[in-house]
């Protein structure tokens, strides 16, 4: 399906800001990216580099007073997410150099604190794709999804105890519970059709059967029409912006995700 998406940010600096964003989607495997339009007002000079895991990030500084950051994508991407129940589990050994690293605790992702939890939760299911589903389903029974209810970072034990969070923090519990069981997890961050409230949004991919597969712990059943801005190890490594010096929070963020006409060609 083809998707349209936009993003706008907009900030009032009380002094200069350095920043870094993840804003604009590249094509890759999952999407291919058709138009891209990057808008600053004011403008200012803007430099790209990309991360240690293949993101596009924005280098600039914001000036002191009003700023606004508008992206405008159309993106053609899956209509569906795949699926594949009895993917099996693929041993440590025979992984793929890249992935190791999303066996690993990281910050906001406790794993090693986790391990007794998610075996009971994945009890007899078979090893792999079914146990990062029945931790999935877990999530979604024993952890709230409620929106805006929290603006600050917090980790996977933190949720656990909350039982309640936005997407980010359910995504986290989930990557960390898979990890802990031997099984690469990487959240993603970007856009989804049908998001209500609409806003930008956390879910993850699994690595099992020699692959990665889409999870979303918000979501009862797992739909496509996704558009993906970055992904990592969990949130400190997807940041939609980065802002280094006294804190600026953002005035408001508008986002909008519309199916848009085939295109030809």
């Amino acid at each position: 399906m083809w998707l349209e998406t936009q993003c706008e940010i907009t900030f009032d600096n009380g002094m200069n800001a350095p920043m870094v964003l993840v804003l604009r989607p590249q094509s890759n495997a999952y999407q291919w990216v058709a138009e891209n339009h990057f808008h600053l007002d004011p403008i200012v000079t803007v430099s790209e580099y990309v991360d240690p895991y293949g993101n596009r990030g924005q280098r600039l500084t914001a000036p002191a007073g009003p700023f606004r950051i508008r992206t405008q994508s159309t993106v053609l991407t899956a209509g569906a997410a795949d699926r594949a129940p009895g993917a099996p589990f693929v041993l440590i050994q025979d992984l793929p150099p890249e992935v190791l690293t999303y066996l690993l605790p990281s910050r906001y992702c406790e794993s090693d604190r986790l391990g007794p939890d998610a075996q009971r939760i994945v009890g007899n299911a078979r090893p792999g794709y079914d146990q990062v589903a029945r931790i999935v389903e877990w999530v979604q029974q024993e952890v709230a999804y409620v929106p805006g209810s929290s603006n600050t970072l917090v980790s996977a034990m933190e949720v656990k105890a909350r039982g309640a969070g936005v997407c980010r923090d359910l995504t986290h519990l989930a990557i960390s519970l898979c990890r802990s069981i031997s099984i690469p997890a990487r959240m993603v961050v970007g856009y989804l059709e049908g998001l209500e409230p609409m806003d930008l949004h956390a879910w993850f991919e699994a690595f099992v059967g020699g692959r990665w597969y889409t999870f979303d712990p918000v979501q009862a059943h797992l739909g496509g029409g996704r558009v993906m801005l970055a992904l990592g190890r969990d949130a400190t490594d997807v940041p939609i912006f980065n802002q280094f010096g006294p804190p600026v929070i953002p005035r408001s963020i508008d986002v909008a995700v519309r199916r848009t006409a085939t295109r030809d060609g």
